[in-house]
């Protein structure tokens, strides 16, 4: 077993928020401050708790060993940048203590350590030196870090006149090329295009494959259920989960979206006195409840329903969005079994299939109703986020990646046939 490099026990941060005073207090104001805040001690056990008081973090405590990629997950606010910036020795916890052995690089924000003043070709031998490395060290990776970031016609710039994209560029070449024993990286692929994003996804299986430990930011999930063996979710600065990174982002999304794979109603079912949804799930190929589906195979979204009053022509309705708010399609039931039929009144289950090589990479969320369009279009129930999945599509295999590595955006990825002859001369 690798040893322990990070070992994380009882850390807690706490921030003062709110305004400062405007100018200088009376006597009898700090006196009567004095008083106010000593009686909320005695009614709180010791411990002052206030308005002005902020838990960024609350009793973290976990170890990472030597070669782990620990994703960390969580919303805005969660608490995530603090932990990485105690980690990175920016800030101190309140309470408890992150003991980490190793030579550790940061990428935390963009321009984090660089010297806007300096040139890039400065800032890279500034940022080697912060890590301890000796200038034969540097210059031995010198023109890599310059190869890799893509910028060798600005590394005699000022810092200050680079871009954002190029600020990162940079920042992670010299992150990823100075051989830190831990790496620390927060949000590195939420700037910056596509095809240097994919640079950096790959440059991190390298530096996985070298044994180093990597700590791991992002909002994309499905990196962080690829490149990672572990993942955290951290919720208003405790951490919740700990453990597979398909199960830990399953919980994320459950607690984000308010979904996850599977969603069940009982007297609080969302419907009117025609029709109740009772249950929504999706399903992987084999039938079974599923999070995360293959890029290349079938899936399904399940609806099931009851029927309370007869007379009525119902159709299921699945509406399927991203992450990004865009909707991907609708769908619904336009088969003539049901089509401008009444059902009796019982309970039903309507499955549409979503074939393989359809859906891009993502997570994606489902809207369900159950609507009348014949002879008038009523919605009679309705769940917003009632269930949310993943999309994974690892190189390799029939799809419509073929061998390519890189980004594929889009909202859809089908895999259309092609036609290839030579003409003749």
């Amino acid at each position: 077993m690798e040893p322990v490099v990070v070992s994380v026990e009882g850390v807690s941060k706490r921030y003062r928020i709110g305004r400062l005073p405007a100018g200088y207090d009376s006597l009898r104001e700090s006196l009567a401050r004095a008083l106010t805040a000593r009686l909320r001690r005695l009614r709180r056990g010791g411990e002052v708790e206030d308005e002005t008081t902020l838990w960024a973090l609350k009793d973290v405590s976990f170890e990472v060993r030597r070669g782990e990629i620990l994703g960390i997950v969580g919303r805005n606010g969660a608490g995530k940048s603090t932990l990485l910036k105690i980690l990175s020795r920016i800030t101190r916890p309140s309470t408890g203590q992150a003991e980490i052995y190793g030579r550790v690089g940061s990428l935390l924000e963009v321009g984090t350590g660089f010297h806007p003043d300096l040139t890039g070709r400065e800032n890279v031998y500034l940022n080697g030196a912060v890590l301890g490395m000796r200038k034969v060290e540097i210059d031995a990776k010198f023109d890599e870090i310059v190869a890799f970031s893509e910028l060798e016609r600005f590394i005699e710039t000022p810092v200050k006149h680079y871009s954002s994209g190029m600020y990162v560029r940079l920042a992670f070449s010299v992150a990823a090329h100075l051989e830190p024993e831990i790496l620390i990286m927060d949000e590195v692929l939420a700037v910056g295009d596509m095809a240097f994003q994919q640079k950096c996804l790959d440059k991190m299986n390298e530096i996985r494959g070298q044994g180093r430990t990597i700590f791991f930011v992002s909002h994309n999930l499905p990196a962080i259920t690829r490149l990672c063996k572990r993942a955290v979710l951290i919720e208003r600065g405790r951490l919740v989960a700990d453990g597979h990174p398909q199960a830990v982002v399953n919980r994320y999304l459950s607690t984000s979206w308010g979904a996850g794979a599977e969603r069940v109603w009982g007297d609080d079912a969302p419907g009117d006195a025609v029709a109740r949804l009772r249950r929504v799930r999706v399903a992987g190929e084999d039938g079974e409840t599923a999070a995360a589906v293959d890029v290349r195979r079938a899936s399904s979204i399940e609806v099931t329903y009851d029927v309370l009053e007869e007379g009525h022509a119902l159709v299921p309705v699945v509406e399927l969005y991203n992450e990004e708010g865009t909707e991907v399609f609708s769908t619904h039931d336009t088969g003539a079994e049901w089509r401008r039929r009444p059902r009796p009144v019982g309970r039903y289950t309507s499955a549409v299939r979503l074939p393989g090589n359809l859906l891009a990479e993502g997570t994606l969320i489902a809207h369900v109703s159950i609507m009348s369009h014949f002879p008038s279009t009523i919605l009679r129930a309705r769940a917003a986020n009632a269930v949310a999945f993943q999309v994974l599509d690892e190189p390799g295999g029939v799809s419509a990646r073929g061998d390519y590595a890189g980004p594929m955006p889009g909202v859809v990825r089908p895999l259309l046939e092609w036609e290839t002859r030579a003409d003749a001369q």
